[in-house]
């Protein structure tokens, strides 16, 4: 009778750690739908635009939209996922994706075009300033660093997955076809959904603890996941007790989280990352490779920061830890980027400087896989107490959302003054991560979300 009792605990144990496994990666498939709405853009309107008569003008518009809608789906998810769950962000993210890819796929005017690109870009940002939370909250202590990690890794699969789907249409000038893929990951996602558990941090939350308790059951042994929910529910009496959401929300100690998680942000796009991509095709080319040899090779590049992404989540993010990745990151993105602005001064002659180039290039994917893109993610769904998560989780992504836009209005006008003191500049930025990481960066490695709450507000 024992042995049969054992064999279906453990039968049941595998069964909930199976769901667990389901439930985080479904979750992350936000992340590749983030990753291919970045990467098939620029290929998709080298063909749509003769085919719907696209301007310079509208075709900013077209690309803008998704930017503009990134940012407003930030900003707006964050209160309605404190509000209605993370799960239903989740769902709603997944269905406008899904919208948009396929309008974007049909669209027969301009106008759709820009509306389509709108509801991908809301639901890029929804899915954004939800899933790192939605992840560490649902994920173990000890594992929550390689679960969040997960986005990441989905973003650069789906920059990855894009720059196939380009290589294969290209020949075609597929670009209905381009744009309409992208539907497929968003309604798995969207069918996952209604099989995903709600965060049990926010069913505590909502009041319902027993809900949260079976959610806690599926990852957790029952004594593991009885102690987590009596010190979820501790911390949330305490915080309920002392101040209200709003005033927690205007209070010193969350401004002091949000400059963190703001400057995490800005901070990852503000050392390179948009630049590499940007630049990676006219250095291959430079040195001698054609067009189509270029879009090959660059998949060199995807895979890498592939590869270095893969690295950080499985043995790094919850080994090291968060701040020591982010530190040896920045240095060794700042040192990708000086190498740069040495060599662009002599690159467009070919030869050893678009060697030295490439490999300033290959270095920072290398150091921005192994830190910043993806560790930023997984401290900003760490930070913030848990009764204004989502909110400040929303507002610390726009920020996010708001220096790419920046960086990517302002590097091709900056780029025609003159290379390499936009390298060296960018160079500069790295240092200034590395500092602001080693001054107020806190260190969030195996501690549960509570504790970390706790040990924050003490320092605040």
């Amino acid at each position: 009778m024992t042995i049969a009792n054992g064999k279906q605990d453990s039968r049941a144990g595998e069964h909930s750690r199976t769901r667990g496994r389901l439930a985080y990666l479904t979750g992350a498939l936000g992340g590749a739908i983030r990753g291919y709405e970045l990467g098939i853009v620029a290929s998709a309107l080298l063909f749509a635009g003769p085919a719907l008569g696209l301007t310079p003008g509208l075709t900013g518009l077209v690309v803008s939209a998704a930017l503009a809608g990134a940012m407003i789906g930030a900003l707006l998810v964050g209160p309605l996922s404190d509000r209605f769950g993370r799960r239903r962000m989740l769902a709603t993210a997944a269905a406008l994706f899904a919208i948009g890819a396929i309008g974007a796929g049909i669209a027969p005017v301009t106008a759709v075009l820009i509306g389509a690109r709108l509801l991908l870009g809301l639901a890029v940002g929804m899915a954004t300033a939800t899933i790192p939370v939605y992840i560490s909250e649902l994920a173990p202590a000890r594992h929550r660093g390689s679960l969040s990690a997960l986005f990441q890794l989905m973003i650069t699969i789906g920059v990855l997955a894009s720059s196939v789907v380009s290589l294969l249409l290209r020949p075609v000038e597929a670009w209905r076809w381009m744009f309409a893929i992208g539907a497929l990951p968003a309604v798995l996602m969207l069918i996952g959904a209604f099989f995903l558990p709600e965060s049990p941090r926010w069913l505590v939350k909502q009041g319902r603890t027993a809900e949260a308790r079976a959610v806690l059951a599926r990852t957790r042994e029952p004594a593991a996941a009885e102690a987590e929910l009596t010190e979820i529910r501790q911390a949330n009496r305490q915080r309920r007790d002392r101040v209200g959401a709003r005033a927690l929300l205007f209070s010193a100690r969350t401004r002091r989280l949000l400059l963190i998680g703001v400057g995490l942000g800005m901070f990852q796009q503000l050392t390179g990352i948009n630049t590499v991509t940007y630049y990676a095709p006219t250095i291959l080319k430079s040195i001698g490779f054609g067009d189509s040899a270029a879009i090959t090779a660059n998949l060199g590049f995807s895979a890498l920061g592939l590869l270095a992404t893969a690295v950080m989540t499985c043995f790094i993010v919850d080994r090291m830890g968060r701040r020591k990745p982010l530190l040896f990151g920045a240095l060794l993105m700042a040192t990708g980027m000086a190498v740069l602005g040495v060599a662009a001064r002599d690159v467009a002659a070919g030869g050893a400087a678009g060697y030295f180039a490439v490999t300033a290039l290959a270095l920072f994917q290398i150091g921005f896989g192994l830190s910043w893109g993806g560790v930023v993610w997984v401290m900003l769904g760490e930070l913030f107490p848990l009764r204004i998560r989502g909110t400040a989780m929303g507002i610390a992504t726009f920020a996010t959302e708001a220096t790419s836009v920046v960086v990517s209005l302002v590097f091709p006008i900056l780029i025609t003054m003159g290379r390499p003191p936009v390298f060296f500049g960018f160079a500069v930025l790295g240092v200034a991560a590395f500092l602001f990481t080693y001054f107020l960066v806190p260190e969030t490695r195996r501690r549960s979300l509570e504790e970390i709450e706790t040990g924050l507000g003490r320092r605040a």
